[in-house]
């Protein structure tokens, strides 16, 4: 086989470089997906009960790049939808991410926008310099409130203490002197009106593009020959772990149908302080389906399986950096996406980094 261009992963990041590939440059490209099915971890599907679920935990599009919305509105119509979030804290349902909703809710007040501000200057903690994500929520809502909203929350999450976090992790959570209680604030935000796997599909319809499901590339790589490689996989497992295994957390996703219409208030709710779980989605309540039954899922982070997040620490930045050594002296390989150039992505960013590569290093 010989192809211009090969793909290895069949997610967001994968399919936007393959479908730019073949439709802006009319080139061959081939895509390789280790797993059943194309989308990667925005994969949707139907379970047996009919209810749409998101496989692989709730994923809500949201960008401020009307670019990536552009680009992503080709492929599928959108249905409005405004994230909100509540957090279980001592028994009661509270609004998240921190606002002024959330304050008054709290502490049973009843704090104007300035207020609110002012209040949560006095519970702040002045602290020299900023490293970890400890340091983040403790400088702008103090003790109490990083207590019970954060901390707990947090070692579930990554299964080791927010002072040997970075600071990216909690800096990606909003804190407001507003009552805006949507979890997001950007410009464009939806869900994808068929789901996101009608979505992913439309983005692979040009027939330049050929796809091989069920596939690890080293199975098949060296029976192909090729200008280019497109990797979106582990970098670690690119190079046979040669520096070592890096690490990723994971989640074990529990799901649950239950025989009635509706679960939950919100679509998500958080729970830092109760249960080995970190949150419950309600699918229905993300997708506008209706159903006489209604499916939820907790997740329960882990260490082992699916590489889902890379590790947020100083320790593991350092690891993946011997990687990078070696990644930018590659001359047939472009590394793309969470797992290969391990970065804690949301969706939007997959796919702005996808676009960038294709216009600088594919069709510049």
């Amino acid at each position: 086989m010989r192809y211009n261009y090969v793909v290895v992963g069949a997610g967001l990041a994968g399919l936007t470089i393959a479908e730019r590939i073949a439709d802006v440059c009319n080139e061959k490209v081939l895509v390789i997906e280790k797993r059943g099915h194309i989308g990667g971890n925005i994969y949707d599907s139907y379970n047996e009960d009919g209810v749409l679920i998101h496989n692989y935990g709730p994923h809500i599009f949201h960008t401020n790049d009307k670019g990536v919305y552009d680009y992503l509105s080709q492929f599928t119509p959108w249905n409005d939808f405004w994230h909100r979030v509540l957090t279980q804290v001592d028994g009661n349902l509270i609004p998240m991410p921190i606002t002024v909703e959330t304050i008054n809710k709290l502490y049973n007040l009843n704090l104007s926008c300035e207020e609110v501000e002012e209040f949560l200057k006095k519970k702040a903690i002045s602290i020299d310099e900023i490293k970890t994500s400890k340091d983040v929520a403790l400088s702008k809502v103090g003790q109490d409130i990083y207590e019970k909203f954060f901390e707990n929350y947090t070692k579930k999450q990554w299964g080791i203490d927010p002072g040997e976090i970075d600071t990216s992790i909690i800096s990606r959570i909003p804190i407001r002197t507003n009552r805006d209680t949507r979890y997001f604030s950007d410009r464009y935000q939806g869900m994808p009106k068929y789901g996101y796997t009608k979505m992913c599909e439309n983005m692979i319809q040009n027939k330049n593009i050929k796809l091989l499901l069920n596939t690890d590339y080293k199975e098949v790589i060296d029976d192909i020959e090729y200008e280019k490689l497109i990797y979106t996989g582990p970098t670690d497992y690119f190079y046979d772990y040669k520096y070592g295994k890096l690490a990723y957390r994971s989640i074990n996703f529990v799901f649950e149908t239950h025989d009635k219409e509706d679960y939950q208030p919100a679509p998500v709710v958080n729970y830092p302080n109760d249960y080995d779980y970190t949150r419950i989605t309600e699918f229905k309540k993300l997708t506008y389906q209706e159903h006489k039954k209604t499916t939820i899922l907790k997740e329960f982070p882990c260490d082992e399986g699916e590489p889902y997040y890379p590790f947020p620490t100083k320790e593991w930045k350092e690891k993946f950096s011997l990687y990078q050594e070696d990644m930018m002296k590659e001359k047939k390989v472009l590394f793309l996406g969470r797992l290969a150039e391990y970065r804690y992505y949301n969706m939007d960013a997959v796919v702005r980094s996808a676009l960038n590569l294709f216009e600088g290093g594919i069709n510049g």
